[in-house]
């Protein structure tokens, strides 16, 4: 039984990442889940490691984030900040998805716009 006769689709996760290794810009596209968030962290922690001190994160596309891709998210902020001098963005966010950085309080911290 594939996932759509149980009952549920899924949202793929999609991921395209532009610009310097200093400083890239990912424009994330889908639903950020328990599903869909280790390879975000995977990407975010690949970008890290080659070099990436500032990333911007596109969110006009997401439609919806759980407490796991929050996780992945204030994970590779701490990790760019682990130094000082690192950063990561998101810009674009839809309200739905606004909403939940405001509620937990990350709006400070990760929203740019």
């Amino acid at each position: 039984m594939d996932d759509e006769q149980a009952g549920s689709v899924i949202t793929p996760l999609r991921l395209d990442v532009e610009g310097p290794a200093s400083h890239p810009s990912v424009t994330v596209s889908g639903e950020i889940d328990v599903a869909t968030s280790p390879r975000l962290r995977a990407e975010l922690m690949n970008l890290i490691a080659a070099g990436a001190t500032e990333i911007t994160l596109h969110f006009g596309g997401v439609s919806f984030v759980d407490s796991s891709g929050l996780g992945v998210l204030v994970g590779a902020y701490k990790r760019l900040h682990e130094d000082g001098h690192g950063a990561i963005h998101i810009v674009g966010a839809q309200p739905s998805v606004r909403k939940v950085f405001e509620i937990t309080g990350l709006e400070a911290a990760l929203l740019t716009d």
